[in-house]
């Protein structure tokens, strides 16, 4: 019986003494793994992109990265992700920087801290600029390439026919994968908002039976613009024109009806040539907007600069010279169009703050004629 207790004592010994050296293991490994941790990757000087497809998990990508040789011992993170319960990582493209610990690559997963891209809107860019330069885009998928203006309009829930104008051109930043579709909605719904905003801010008595058509006067004062602060101004002139019954008479809109016939220059049998664009020989307003208007161009077509001026024409600086009579528009054309100095430009060349007009709006195209 002694003998039996003896030997059950010193079986309790020694399983204590294993269990005493496992533990001392585990706190061996735990300091170990955490040590590796927060140890940095091998990522080279210039970083790292990594892509997660949807539908990729953390045991694909430590062995993809393992390949590469910027992860050893891929396995610790995947068993340290179970012992803490981690959850789904998040799919898209990833930028590792030198100095990233596995830790900080798990934290950067699960928070899905993927690379954004940018893209900018121009403003003044027609929405065939604007979609050429969105489909040139890699980093994005394109779902409207194939679809007729049409399909696309109605594929962005646009309230008509024809994208035109619909956008509000500004700066968007997006992840890889996302689509030509998601970035545009965005872009409407900006556009929308910020029409609606203004519309309810309006000036009274203005020409415009809804907001669709003040988007399209603003896309004309858009690219009439030459100089920013003459908007208003310019709005003011295709205000009155349209409230005595003028013909606006604005060569953007001629050389938006030519579409690839333009190739820089309008001809008098241009001017001449009807479409439902030219307002030489439409009247009122052309049927969508020419261009993406921006902020400026909005307010100014619902807020256009009181005056008593129906003409104006390229000064030869970047400026407009506004006329309220047509025989000092035909003087202002003489002086300025007929008669150009070597040194004529339409585009701008910025004025000090002391040269600088107090009012805003601008344009850089020949005037609109009577």
């Amino acid at each position: 019986m002694a003998g039996v207790r003896t030997w059950l004592k010193r079986l309790v010994l020694l399983l204590v003494l294993i269990l005493l050296l496992a533990c001392a293991g585990l706190v061996v490994a735990w300091h170990s793994l955490e040590r590796w941790l927060n140890q940095p990757l091998n990522v080279p000087a210039e970083g790292h992109y990594y892509l997660l497809l949807p539908g990729g998990n953390l045991g694909s990508l430590t062995r993809d990265l393992a390949r590469q040789e910027i992860l050893d011992k891929p396995q610790w993170l995947r068993i340290y992700a179970r012992l803490t319960q981690v959850g789904r990582i998040q799919a898209g493209e990833y930028r590792l920087e030198p100095g990233l610990t596995p830790l900080g690559l798990l934290e950067k997963l699960q928070k899905g801290d993927v690379v954004m891209h940018q893209i900018t809107l121009v403003e003044g860019w027609t929405y065939a600029q604007a979609l050429a330069a969105i489909q040139a885009r890699e980093e994005l998928v394109h779902l409207l390439s194939d679809l007729t203006l049409e399909e696309q309009a109605k594929r962005l829930g646009l309230p008509g026919s024809h994208p035109e104008g619909w956008f509000f051109p500004d700066t968007y930043t997006f992840a890889r994968g996302s689509s030509d579709l998601d970035l545009l909605k965005r872009a409407h719904l900006r556009m929308r908002q910020l029409l609606d905003e203004l519309w309810e801010k309006r000036a009274d008595n203005l020409p415009y039976k809804n907001p669709y058509e003040a988007l399209i006067m603003a896309s004309i004062i858009e690219r009439e613009t030459g100089a920013p602060w003459e908007r208003d101004q310019v709005a003011g002139v295709f205000v009155r024109r349209l409230q005595k019954g003028m013909r606006l008479q604005t060569d953007p809109t001629v050389i938006y009806g030519m579409g690839s016939q333009y190739q820089g220059r309008i001809t008098r049998k241009d001017l001449n040539q009807s479409t439902p664009y030219n307002t030489y020989v439409i009247q009122g307003l052309p049927p969508t907007p020419i261009a993406l208007p921006g902020r400026a161009s909005l307010e100014a077509a619902l807020n256009p600069a009181e005056g008593s001026a129906l003409y104006f024409v390229a000064k030869g600086d970047g400026t407009s010279h506004f006329s309220s009579t047509l025989e000092e528009h035909n003087r202002a054309v003489r002086r300025y169009q007929l008669r150009r100095a070597q040194d004529y430009r339409s585009t701008l060349t910025p004025p000090t703050e002391n040269e600088k007009p107090a009012e805003a709006g601008a344009n850089s195209e020949p005037s609109p004629q009577p």
